[in-house]
């Protein structure tokens, strides 16, 4: 079986996951192939897979040697790799999810690359692995290789990058330590990978809390206030993407053009994506992929986390040459207008007046998105004061990062 595949880019960019699938219908599909995730849901924890067929045999323009479909009936490897650094409080959760996989077992592969954590973090991992094999062995299945590697630069970028050296899998699956995923998440990647063509894909990423404040903080998140156009937080169709989080990679994407940049402690998943779009790749985000995790509990860690986000993007401009997006050079005019309008403001009545028009219409602006956001997850009005106070922790946080990183490339030429 054969699929059509539009190539212009008016189609590709309309919708390239309906685009690969444009020349049959979903029910034919079924009959005749009874759909990838559904044989995978079918296959006992640590059975031989055998599956006639190939999963596609259309042509995908990004396709390339080292393609991430059955081969000769048998399922691609999958590395999962997770970086993480004192995620005691998570880890159980997280890597529980990672090895609930319907993906079979004998068929991927966990490598943790631990940045020399001192929680308690490998003996949460050591439980839960544990446990993970006495389930298997209950049912005379086996559990996924899970292998812990020490991350001794303790950055992401190191973590990933020494896991990815010693990966076995085509495909190289990015899930870290505080996030969640759906049980299909791995034979979802996989697939996709393989109808789209695409070099990176991902799906949407969930922030969710568990206190008021958390819970706020998540919501503010998941708002395109918030967040700008950074459509992996809330997007509801797929599509071609600048970046997705954690992102599945074909193998021969890291062989093609490299690791993640090790000089860079935040930001080096946008850098690796900016690359691979100048080397020609594609990334596609899907929404029926969604990755859950926590974000920062505090009003001052978010602040201290967008800060470093804002610093960090200026390396990687002055690395490429080049504005990665208009969404990220927002807070930084933000933050700049409300600095030049409030000094000039004891002086200047147009000052006065255009710092007041400026406040008013990031105020109001502020308070319709949070409600938006409050009755799109069902959550009581009470929650819009705190959801509405986080959003300036995001935009000031990160204009104000991203000023001090300018000021110190300036400093430093």
């Amino acid at each position: 079986m054969s699929y059509a595949v539009d190539t212009s880019e008016d189609a590709r960019a309309a919708d390239p996951i309906a685009t690969c699938r444009a020349s049959t219908n979903t029910t034919q599909r079924a009959s005749q192939s009874l759909g990838f995730a559904t044989r995978l849901a079918r296959v006992p924890v640590g059975a031989a897979v055998a599956i006639s067929g190939s999963l596609l045999t259309a042509e995908y323009p990004s396709a390339v040697p080292g393609d991430v479909g059955e081969r000769d009936g048998v399922l691609p490897y999958v590395t999962v790799v997770m970086p993480l650094r004192n995620e005691a409080r998570s880890i159980a959760t997280s890597l529980a999810t990672v090895l609930g996989q319907d993906y079979p077992a004998h068929r991927f592969e966990v490598i943790v690359a631990d940045g020399m954590s001192d929680d308690g973090t490998r003996e949460a991992i050591d439980a839960v692995v544990a446990a993970a094999r006495g389930e298997a062995a209950s049912v005379r299945g086996e559990a996924a290789s899970v292998t812990i590697i020490d991350n001794p630069g303790l950055v992401v970028a190191t973590g990933l990058n020494a896991a990815i050296s010693m990966a076995k899998g085509d495909v190289i699956v990015r899930v870290d330590g505080h996030c969640e995923v759906q049980h299909d998440y791995v034979t979802t990647c996989v697939r996709l990978l393989e109808e789209t063509g695409a070099d990176n894909v991902g799906g949407i990423t969930s922030a969710r809390g568990t206190g008021l404040l958390q819970r706020a903080i998540a919501l503010g998140m998941s708002s395109p206030f918030g967040v700008g156009n950074a459509r992996f937080r809330y997007a509801s169709k797929p599509g071609w993407v600048d970046t997705v989080f954690p992102g599945a990679w074909r193998r021969e994407v890291f062989e093609r053009i490299g690791g993640f940049d090790e000089e860079l402690v935040r930001n080096q998943d946008d850098e690796l994506n900016l690359r691979l779009r100048k080397a020609g790749g594609t990334i596609v985000l899907d929404p029926s992929i969604e990755v859950r995790y926590r974000p920062r509990g505090s009003l001052r860690k978010v602040w201290d986390q967008y800060y470093e986000y804002g610093l960090w993007k200026v390396p990687v401009m002055r690395k490429h040459g080049e504005v990665q997006t208009i969404r990220g050079e927002v807070p930084l005019a933000f933050v700049l207008s409300m600095l030049v309008l409030g000094a000039a403001a004891p002086w200047s009545r147009v000052a006065r007046r255009l710092l007041a028009a400026q406040t008013l219409l990031y105020t109001g602006l502020g308070v319709v998105f949070a409600v938006r956001a409050v009755r799109g997850r069902g959550e009581p009005l009470t929650l819009v004061p705190v959801v509405f106070a986080a959003f300036p922790a995001f935009h000031l946080g990160h204009g104000w990062g991203h000023a001090v990183g300018l000021l110190r490339a300036l400093r430093d030429r």
